[in-house]
């Protein structure tokens, strides 16, 4: 995903619905950003976290580099409830517009960890509206995590939703912090 060694604002947008193990991908989550950014003076990168739970997605960590701001919020996560996930993905363009205004040298990166469900009004098609939003917007190394688990029949919703974004896919059970760092890193 990452190009070059230009510092990076990585946005997490993250799924901490009740539809899905909310705990696990907080865990790798907080798994990323703490080691991310423990060598974020080496790179001066910034990580941002989004949670997509309840009526309204929450932006539960600003762009920061600070690790002990970043575990304090990362604790205190809010789960469950719906999912507006299409909400999610347009909060986190903004934000990353925004940033990008503030520093442009800084190269933003959206990574979403989801099964790619949303559950609010907005629905499948307001995923499918988000993304191309995202993508017109210009933002590129899009990652999404899927964290739809190990089920008999998988909807393969997440893949579609990377596919949307012009990114890549990768299942979290094949992930840990340092697999997702190393993602990101690439």
């Amino acid at each position: 995903m990452r190009r070059g060694k230009e510092a990076n604002l990585i946005v997490f947008v993250v799924d901490t619905s009740g539809s899905m193990a909310a705990r696990s991908r907080v865990r790798a989550v907080t798994g990323a950003i703490m080691s991310m950014l423990t060598d974020a003076y080496q790179r001066r990168d910034k990580v941002a976290v989004i949670a997509v739970n309840g009526n309204k997605p929450t932006l539960v960590l600003s762009p920061t580099s600070s690790v002990d701001m970043a575990q304090k919020s990362l604790d205190a996560m809010p789960m469950g409830g719906r999912t507006p996930l299409a909400e999610g993905l347009i909060m986190a363009k903004d934000l990353m517009e925004r940033e990008h205004r503030r520093e442009p040298s800084r190269r933003p990166l959206l990574v979403v960890m989801t099964d790619g469900e949303d559950t609010s009004d907005a629905g499948e098609q307001g995923i499918v509206t988000a993304a191309r939003t995202v993508v017109k917007s210009g933002l590129s190394g899009n990652l999404v995590i899927d964290c739809e688990g190990r089920l008999k029949i998988r909807k393969e919703r997440a893949a579609v939703l990377a596919e949307l974004l012009g990114g890549v896919c990768v299942r979290l059970s094949d992930m840990n912090g340092d697999n997702i760092k190393t993602v990101i890193n690439a």
